[in-house]
């Protein structure tokens, strides 16, 4: 994420099950039932034993869920 060797490096927050399931309102079911039908952020290894999501990546998710309703009530 640096354009320059003189930019420092752009922090993105990383968000557990829990969050994700806070912020979206899904339960961990459905959020594996969607990531692993590709309409879902994707999460990744923080450590070999837990995995978490791109804080960014799940609040552009909700955005686009927002954009779908708003089309679909036009």
């Amino acid at each position: 994420m640096l354009s320059t060797d003189t930019e420092k490096p752009v922090l993105k927050r990383f968000i557990r099950i829990k969050d994700v399931c806070d912020v979206t309102g899904l339960p961990p079911s459905t959020v594996y039932e969607k990531m692993a039908q590709g309409s879902f952020p994707k999460s990744f290894h923080i450590t070999p034993r837990i995995v978490a999501w791109l804080e960014d990546e799940v609040a552009a998710w909700q955005c686009a869920r927002l954009s779908e309703r708003e089309v679909a009530n036009a």
